[in-house]
């Protein structure tokens, strides 16, 4: 059975268990402590809010375990924020958190929590059906380094991407009802 353990300081943490239980083969574990890091195969940054989890990974000296497994190949899927924890470059913004990931993304991008929207979006690699996209205060992506690719775009913005083992999304699918993002992650990256 595959271990993927979701990042438990702050965010949507109960939603991405909630998906994964759903997963054949999956067990969700809540990751707090680099103990635990290195107990699982895969790991979930869920979206919420990426500076207080910067924070918190600081304060339970979570950043550089959890840096030098990602770089080492634990697979990691990051949402919203997770998206930013992960990113090397933040416009506007000269604090950096993991830094793993080739790509700069802009923060809240689409705009304020009023902003906040849902589409439907087909993206091949994910699903043959369209799958709903729910948007919160999130991000997206402005540059894709030399590795990283867009998996998917709104707009002309970039949503989705991948490089190596680590998967991003400036949406939240663990708010729909849909699983297929977390199939995804736990069939390719896991």
């Amino acid at each position: 059975m595959k271990k993927i353990g979701i990042l438990g300081m702050q965010g949507a943490i109960e939603e991405h268990r909630e998906k994964l239980k759903k997963l054949a083969g999956i067990e969700p574990v809540i990751v707090k402590t680099k103990e635990k890091i290195a107990e699982v195969d895969g790991l979930i940054l869920p979206g919420g809010e990426s500076t207080a989890m910067g924070r918190l990974l600081n304060y339970f000296n979570l950043t550089e375990p959890l840096k030098q497994s990602i770089e080492a190949g634990l697979p990691v899927w990051g949402t919203c924020a997770g998206m930013i924890l992960l990113a090397k470059n933040i416009e506007d913004q000269d604090e950096r958190y993991l830094s793993t990931m080739d790509i700069t993304v802009k923060r809240n991008a689409y705009g304020s929590q009023l902003d906040s929207f849902s589409c439907e979006k087909e993206i091949p690699e994910i699903s043959k059906d369209p799958l709903p996209l729910v948007f919160i205060r999130a991000p997206y992506i402005t540059k894709l380094g030399q590795k990283a690719q867009a998996v998917a775009t709104v707009d002309g913005n970039v949503v989705c991407a991948k490089q190596d083992h680590m998967l991003v999304s400036s949406f939240h699918p663990e708010l729909t009802d849909d699983a297929s993002f977390h199939e995804y992650f736990a069939e390719k990256f896991v």
